[in-house]
């Protein structure tokens, strides 16, 4: 287990303003002190020692919601190293079987609440599809053929997925959409893909920068880059017109500290960081991007709460254990492959995954749809670049939730989205110390028992691995 270094209860001066949500308690008592201008100064005092008190700093919102969740954080850990060795075990399981019923649960009635993702329920299939898949939970027929049969009315019929049927198309929903139909696996589910409409879609969505747009007059931005790029590799219709020139934009989108925005001159972002390192990956122009830089960004996003933030003096967020995490896991076997090409002398670059992946000598197309396969191929010899035991111990005691699904952080409500990007995140630091390409990882690279060992993802794309194999089989015949 990690042991949690605890700060003091001091300002934190260099925190950068929340994202504007009120703390939902208000300020803790101890906090008030520390506000001086907010006190009256004693009768008779010195007038320049209250200018000086009333020059001290007052806390931020950001710097508020910081000092409780790690209070909260700490309190919870604090209890794992109290405990006997065989409560500590139990504290650190996986609770398996409530995730699964949870999810189960809400693929098949969400509450009327649930209406305001009307736009987004393409998303919601993901979700709970994925994150059942990656619990190692089969479906049942009915529900299979259920969820193949509504997403092919979301399917536009000149090529994309909307948000719901008859809705406009749009490449973040058909991202969800493919991903929840290769994780089901199915024929039927795999053969609803109109592969030759979607091409056709993502030529319409492809700007002239060669970014891609989110939908018909919609924001061009890494996300939508993404999304077009993984799509395209997942069904295997990538090819050089759909790739042009989308390397460089995501280049323009990479910032001095090394993350990457969702557009040029934008806030490094988690999020995007992963979307853009992954399409470059899927491109094989990793190497227009800083890679030592990037690394450096994702690894000091871990903070003292073992969870991962996804921008520089944000609050620690689960669905981060998967986007940061996963990030650094494409880092890592890169930074491996390129070392085992310098061993060899051979003139690489960077972002190559091997030869096979590169236009040939003999001048033949680039084999985009091989690029993500042989990917996972390659061997990992350097080890973790992030802490994967301390990030285990955040999801599994500080994300998890008694009756099941997954949560941004102590004192946040469970989610659909939260369960399924920790679930993700949990799986990729279980996998991210194994050193080869079908091994398991060994009991020292998990925390709490072996039987919380999830499947593997594909971290290019977030489907099982599995899943993606069976689906580059049939998208390749």
């Amino acid at each position: 287990m990690v042991r949690l270094s605890l700060r003091s209860s001091r300002p934190h001066g260099d925190r950068a303003p929340s994202r504007g949500t009120q703390p939902s308690g208000g300020p803790p008592a101890s906090a008030a002190p520390m506000d001086s201008s907010s006190q009256s100064p004693p009768a008779g005092g010195d007038p320049s020692e209250d200018g000086a008190a009333a020059e001290l700093p007052r806390l931020t919102v950001t710097q508020v919601e910081q000092m409780k969740v790690e209070a909260r954080v700490a309190d919870i850990y604090r209890v794992l190293f109290d405990a006997a060795p065989n409560a500590k075990s139990v504290m650190l399981e996986l609770w398996r079987d409530q995730h699964v019923e949870y999810l189960t649960k809400g693929l098949r009635h969400l509450a009327p609440s649930f209406h305001v993702l009307d736009a987004n329920r393409p998303w919601l299939c993901y979700w709970m599809v994925h994150g059942l898949a990656v619990l190692d939970e089969t479906l049942d027929d009915d529900l299979e053929n259920d969820i193949v049969d509504f997403l092919s009315r979301c399917q536009d019929k000149h090529g994309g997925y909307g948000g719901g049927p008859g809705q406009l198309p749009h490449l973040a929903t058909s991202y969800a959409a493919v991903n929840t139909l290769v994780t089901i696996g199915s024929e039927r589910a795999l053969s609803s893909i109109k592969r030759d409409n979607l091409y056709k879609f993502m030529l319409l969505m492809k700007d002239k920068s060669g970014a891609f747009r989110m939908h018909d007059g919609g924001e061009i931005d890494v996300r939508a880059c993404y999304t077009a790029i993984s799509v395209a590799s997942l069904v295997n219709i990538l090819d050089d017109e759909l790739a042009k020139g989308v390397g460089n934009y995501i280049a323009s989108c990479q910032t001095y500290e090394g993350g990457i925005a969702g557009e040029p001159s934008a806030e490094a972002h988690g999020g995007y960081t992963f979307c853009g390192l992954a399409a470059m990956v899927l491109l094989n122009e990793v190497e227009k991007l800083d890679l030592p830089s990037l690394i450096g960004w994702v690894a000091f996003r871990q903070g003292v709460e073992c969870g991962f933030q996804g921008r520089t003096n944000k609050l620690v967020d689960g669905c981060y254990s998967f986007w940061q995490g996963a990030a650094i896991a494409l880092a890592q076997k890169l930074m491996a492959g390129s070392d085992e090409q310098s061993k060899q002398s051979q003139p690489s670059k960077l972002s190559s995954v091997d030869d096979s992946c590169g236009t040939s000598s003999s001048g033949l197309a680039l084999d985009y749809a091989k690029i993500g396969f042989d990917f996972m191929k390659q061997s990992n010899q350097i080890g973790p670049l992030f802490h994967n035991i301390a990030l285990q111990q955040y999801i599994l005691l500080c994300a998890q939730v008694p009756e099941g699904g997954l949560r941004d952080k102590p004192g946040k409500n469970r989610d659909h989205y939260h369960s399924c990007y920790c679930l993700s995140g949990l799986s990729v630091s279980q996998y991210s110390a194994m050193t080869g390409s079908v091994s398991c990882p060994l009991p020292q690279h998990m925390l709490g028992p072996y039987s919380n060992l999830l499947e593997q993802i594909h971290p290019l794309y977030n489907v099982v691995l599995e899943k993606y194999e069976e689906a580059y089989e049939f998208f390749s015949s």
